[in-house]
Parts: structure tokens; C-alpha cells; sequence
């Protein structure tokens, strides 16, 4: 659903007469589901298989009961926090009239007095108090996560994807050197073509041949690496192929827009655009905050210190960015931003300017989502001729 339809259950006045209010402790196996039922004083508590159809039947047997005593029901609110089973469940609820919402786990407060004793009918409860307050408007009792739609989170997958074949490829490269240093084997590069026909020359500085066993787990690991190759190159292939049948879709858009600044290649062009620039972000700062570039201040009475990055929001933007900003100085050295950083960092340390790329990366993120959003091109910045 639309983050229209998400502001608009935002606006809506909780009447806890005509509401019935239930959140759900979700595992691979079982749900705990507690309600908040109009007209019945005791608070339902109900363990459940994991079982969409069985959730929606208690739900309306609790309504059933907020009838029976007296109460009609006009609005079904059901929550649960974000973690492994991702969204699916909240799409297919709102499809059947039940406004679902998901919460940001960490978001939820938790006493600090004593060693916290954690079960499924404690969170239960914590839960409900944070929804509650939530939808009385006390907007710092938790906060929800929107609600992206199907195609929006498919988007995201073959990046994603790629992002961990990249990691594993280079696992692999680094387990090829480690098996070959402890025979004081060097100079092999996996990377280089006919690697695996290579292997059979190497020679120990002994002047032997590779131990059987040892050369059977080389030819694996190479195989592998092979095959993770292909991969990459087919998910690049399906990623250009989708580019050039929908070359008006707003990511590929997007894409096409920030390539045409010179040091943005295609894959941060990818990231970027799927992961933040397609999002509906209000203004500059939620857009650092969602890229997790924010700071974490530590005030109290004349005491001002500053604890780092916040690190709350997208770790593969902020990474992104990180990468980006020192790239922009290499590739853009005329534009306005690398002139800020230059003229702070002239006669800094590099503990100083470690410190402030990251204040370079988020003012990028901000100037790149105003390029996507509104046109503005980044003050001295050169791009690509249009394509």
C-alpha cells in the first residue's frame, strides 16, 4: 500500500471504543497474539500456529465478543515488529480490511533498572503499550516502518544479490591464497584466466607438485569461483536487458540520471536509486537519517561531545556513500563540495579527515536526491554527455 494510505491511518483519531487493537510476536512456528478488545475487561492472549487464516479468525471472534458486549466494531489494527518474515504479512492484511503496521524493533523503549527478563508475553506487552501511544499520537512511543509493495521489494533483490556473490567471490580468492601461502606458494591469482589449468604446473619451493587432497580443494574452490562468476555476469545481463524494455520505469530513470555524473558507475547508480532515492522521503534530513549518516549528539547542561555515527538508518547507503564521497574527490575536484572539503582539510590530520568524509557523504546524498527528485544538478559538478 501507498505511503498516501499510511499517513492517512496516521491522521486517523484512535476511538478505543469501536477499535480493536491487537499485536503479534511472530516465530517460525507459532504466533502470540494479544488484543486490546472493546467491552471485554480482560486482555485475550492466544498462541497460534503460524497461520495467516487462523490470525484472521481470531480476529474476528474478538470482534464477535466486542459485539456481544455491546461494542461495533469500525477499525482492526494489528502490528508486529519488523524482522525475518519482512512485510508479506501486512500487504496481505491490509488486502483483507485489516489495517496492519509494522514496528522498528529497536524503536521500542525497554526498562534499564534490572536485568530485563525477555519472553514472547512480555514483548507482547511492550508492544501494545508502543501501539497504543502510537495511535493516541504520541509519535515517540515506537515508530513504523512503511510499507513497500511487492514489485518495490523485488527491485531490490538482484542488487542485493549481487552485493553477496561480489562478497563470496572474494572469500573465495582470499581461501585460494590462505591453502596455497602454508605451502609457500605465492604469485597464483585466481582472478586470471586458466587458473584451473595452471594449478597442475605450481611447485612447492621444494620443487613439488601439490598434495593430492590439497589440489582437489583448489579445483573445487576454483569451480566455484567460476560459477559465481557467471552469476554476476548474468544478473548484469537480466539488469541491462530489464534497462532497455523499461527505460521510462522511475528506478531505471533514476539510474540513467545518476550515471551521468562522472564518477558514479552502474552498480553505486543501482544501490542508490533502489535503496533510498525511490523512497518517498519528506525533506533532506530524513534522507540523511534513512542513509544513516547522521550523528549521535551527547548533551547535558555544558557538556557537548559528539558519540559518531547514529548508524540507524540503511547500512548499504551508508556504505555506498562512504565510497562515493572519496571517489567524488578524485573525479570531481572542481565541484563545490570538493572545494568544502578541501578548504576544511587542508592542514588536517587524517583522523580529522576520516571524520569529515562522512559530512562530505551526506551532503552528496542530500545533492544527488535533489538531482533525482527536482533536476538540480551539484554545484560544479560535470556530467556525461546524455546517452
Amino acid at each position: 500500500m501507498s505511503q498516501g494510505n499510511d499517513l492517512s491511518y496516521c491522521l486517523t483519531a484512535l476511538n478505543q471504543d469501536s477499535t480493536l487493537i491487537a499485536v503479534v510476536e511472530l516465530s517460525s512456528k507459532s504466533w502470540l497474539v494479544a488484543g486490546l478488545v472493546p467491552g471485554v475487561a480482560r486482555r485475550p492472549l492466544k498462541k497460534l500456529d503460524a497461520d495467516r487464516e487462523a490470525l484472521l479468525r481470531l480476529l474476528e471472534r474478538w470482534r464477535e465478543q466486542a459485539v456481544q458486549a455491546g461494542k461495533a466494531i469500525e477499525r482492526v489494527v494489528v502490528a508486529f515488529e519488523a524482522g525475518r518474515d519482512g512485510f508479506w504479512l501486512a500487504r496481505w492484511l491490509r488486502r483483507h480490511g485489516v489495517e496492519a503496521h509494522v514496528i522498528h524493533a529497536a524503536s521500542v523503549a525497554v526498562s534499564r533498572e534490572h536485568r530485563r527478563a525477555k519472553t514472547d508475553r512480555l514483548d507482547t506487552e511492550l508492544l501494545m503499550r508502543a501501539v497504543l501511544g502510537w495511535l493516541r499520537g504520541e509519535r515517540r512511543h515506537c515508530q513504523m516502518c512503511r510499507i513497500p509493495d511487492l514489485e518495490e521489494e523485488d527491485g531490490r533483490r538482484s542488487g542485493r544479490e549481487r552485493e553477496a556473490l561480489t562478497r563470496e567471490q572474494t572469500r573465495l580468492g582470499n581461501r585460494i591464497k590462505a591453502t596455497l601461502s602454508w605451502l609457500g606458494i605465492t604469485g597464483f591469482s585466481a582472478k586470471r584466466r586458466g587458473a584451473r589449468e595452471r594449478l597442475a604446473a605450481l611447485r612447492t619451493p621444494d620443487g613439488l607438485a601439490v598434495p593430492p587432497n590439497t589440489a582437489a580443494e583448489l579445483r573445487r574452490d576454483l569451480e566455484r569461483l567460476d560459477l559465481i562468476r557467471q552469476q554476476i555476469k548474468e544478473i548484469e545481463r537480466e539488469r541491462q536487458a530489464h534497462a532497455t524494455q523499461a527505460p521510462s520505469a522511475p528506478p531505471t530513470a533514476a539510474m540513467r540520471l545518476l550515471q551521468r555524473l562522472i564518477g558514479i558507475g552502474v552498480e553505486t547508480a543501482d544501490t542508490l536509486s533502489h535503496e533510498i532515492l525511490m523512497r518517498e522521503l519528506r525533506d533532506r534530513r530524513a534522507v540523511a537519517r534513512y542513509g544513516g549518516l547522521t550523528g549521535a549528539p551527547d548533551e547535558s547542561g555544558s557538556k557537548r561531545r559528539e558519540k559518531g555515527l547514529a548508524r540507524a538508518g540503511n547500512a548499504r547507503v551508508r556504505h555506498t556513500m562512504i565510497q562515493l564521497a572519496w571517489r567524488w574527490l578524485q573525479f570531481q575536484k572542481d565541484s563545490a563540495l570538493a572545494c568544502w572539503y578541501r578548504q576544511r582539510t587542508e592542514t588536517a590530520s587524517a583522523l580529522l579527515r576520516k571524520k569529515l568524509i562522512v559530512a562530505l557523504a551526506r551532503k552528496l546524498l542530500i545533492a544527488l536526491w535533489r538531482y533525482v527528485t527536482i533536476g538540480q544538478v551539484p554545484e560544479g559538478a560535470c556530467l556525461r554527455p546524455a546517452a
